[in-house]
């Protein structure tokens, strides 16, 4: 349908059996004085339509031949007003309600202009998409090419080889089934993952966790008994139910293999060789040693790890500790468990539950990981000064041995065994130049320390030291002998 002329609705005349109205000729105005601008106007507005035709995808390429065959400037305006789909009904009205011929080709060729402005950036969006995944086909394609050339020349990517070592390692780990089937699938998500992407990374550090933890790693124990208890006794003074303890694990352990470890829980005061015991313990089996500390723990994580969905995350402290060891059964000392807080973080303590019940360690779930691993033969030791800010439940998982503090006579012998020659040697002297008598050790014990632990009757050693270091730095070569007397001056 085409209108052939304009027409003013004056009323209306009937309604049945059809519309019937008065109208009255629109006749369009014009002004000899704008002709130049109306022919100037209707140029621009060809041009400019030519241009909209070329840029939009919805208008055909006969419209331009159609519009730069008319000739009368009106008849244009609303040819071009009728022929774009993408402007509303309300815009062509109102170009239709233009009389004033000038008027309406000036606001036609606003419309274009704005038209065009919009179809030039939707264009040059286009491009820069078209620009892009033109790129990244390119990349690909290249890409696979240089996969088919170096697999003809036997060599591969970077990728590839990580891959393939990546695969290695997963077999030469000894993981239970369940845990290889998890590794095996994640390797799978990494092969087909660009380098570039960003779950690349968390995939593969993942991986790098789960192969360096000791699946199948041990170190070999040798239970000697006697040889046992000569480091202990060497290594400490005292001590006799903590040592009894330990030499009975161990006989019940070299007459069955399989018995489960006890967690054990040396309660003492500060300074009594609580942590230095368990070093001594993994000594004298011949185990790897691990000790993380507790004192100021507040956050669930630290225990069983952060989810991978996390930026950053890791696997706890258990897992740290274990890869640390290179081993499934280390010596492994939780110091300070009494010193464990809590927050909105969780609760480090309730997640100790599970590492330190024998019954259930076996399948411990670390957070990072998702995967269980046996925690059943590692011989976890607890260390706390006081028992009361242990939650019961943990503090019933644990067999708690007491040590009390030293007598005079035992820190004597301490003093005299240890302290005197690691303070000596720290300090830059030699035996020979200073020595300490029974009763200049006893005068610091007595009148200078009052403490269950030897920490500080080590400090007052180191404090004697120091004086007769300067007196030999000034040029006093006069061996020094430590007495009573000194230890007053």
């Amino acid at each position: 349908m085409q209108g052939l002329a304009r027409l003013r609705l004056e009323s209306i005349v009937a309604t049945q059996p059809y519309l019937r109205a008065q109208v009255s000729a629109a006749v369009e105005d014009t002004n000899d004085a704008d002709r130049l601008e109306i022919d100037a106007l209707a140029r621009n507005i060809k041009t400019n339509f030519q241009q909209v035709v070329s840029l939009s995808p919805l208008l055909s390429d006969d419209l331009q031949t159609l519009a730069v065959n008319i000739t009368e400037p009106g008849r244009l305006a609303d040819f071009i007003a009728s022929s774009l789909s993408t402007i509303s009904t309300q815009t062509k009205q109102e170009v239709l309600e233009t009389l004033d011929i000038r008027e309406r080709l000036d606001n036609l060729n606003r419309i274009l202009i704005k038209e065009l402005e919009v179809l030039e950036l939707g264009s040059k969006i286009q491009s820069q998409v078209q620009s892009e995944v033109g790129k990244n086909q390119r990349e690909y394609f290249l890409r696979e090419q240089m996969k088919a050339i170096q697999k003809e020349l036997g060599e591969g990517d970077d990728q590839t080889k990580e891959v393939e070592e990546l695969q290695e390692k997963i077999e030469a780990a000894g993981m239970p089934e369940l845990v290889k089937k998890e590794a095996l699938r994640e390797l799978d998500r990494l092969s087909k993952m660009p380098v570039a992407a960003a779950e690349y990374t968390v995939s593969r550090t993942y991986l790098d966790w789960i192969v360096a933890l000791p699946w199948n790693k041990r170190t070999d124990e040798v239970i000697d008994l006697p040889k046992t208890k000569q480091v202990l006794d060497a290594d400490h003074s005292g001590l006799e139910r903590a040592k009894d303890r330990i030499l009975e694990y161990l006989a019940v352990r070299k007459l069955n293999p399989e018995v489960k470890g006890p967690i054990l829980c040396f309660v003492g005061p500060p300074g009594v060789g609580k942590t230095s015991l368990a070093r001594s313990i993994a000594e004298s089996l011949g185990r790897k040693f691990v000790r993380v500390s507790l004192g100021g723990m507040r956050d669930e994580a630290e225990i069983r790890g952060h989810r991978r969905t996390y930026i950053g995350a890791l696997p706890g402290q258990v897992i740290q500790g274990l890869r640390r060891a290179e081993s499934k059964n280390p010596v492994f000392i939780l110091d300070e468990i009494d010193k464990l807080g809590s927050d909105f973080r969780g609760d480090p303590a309730s997640a100790l539950l599970e590492v330190l019940d024998p019954e259930q360690n076996n399948t411990f779930r670390d957070h990072y990981l998702d995967v269980p691993f046996d925690l059943s033969e590692v011989l976890f030791i607890t260390t706390a000064n006081v028992l009361d800010p242990v939650p019961p439940a943990l503090k019933d998982r644990m067999e708690v041995l007491e040590i009390a503090g030293y007598t005079e006579e035992e820190k004597l012998k301490i003093a005299t065994d240890h302290l005197v020659d690691k303070q000596v040697k720290n300090h830059g002297l030699t035996v020979d130049y200073i020595r300490f008598t029974p009763d200049a050790l006893r005068q610091v014990i007595r009148g200078y320390t009052r403490e269950a632990g030897v920490r500080n009757l080590e400090r007052e050693i180191g404090s004697l030291c120091r004086k007769v270091a300067r007196r030999r730095a000034e040029g006093n070569e006069t061996p020094m002998e430590v007495t009573p007397d000194v230890v007053v001056e």
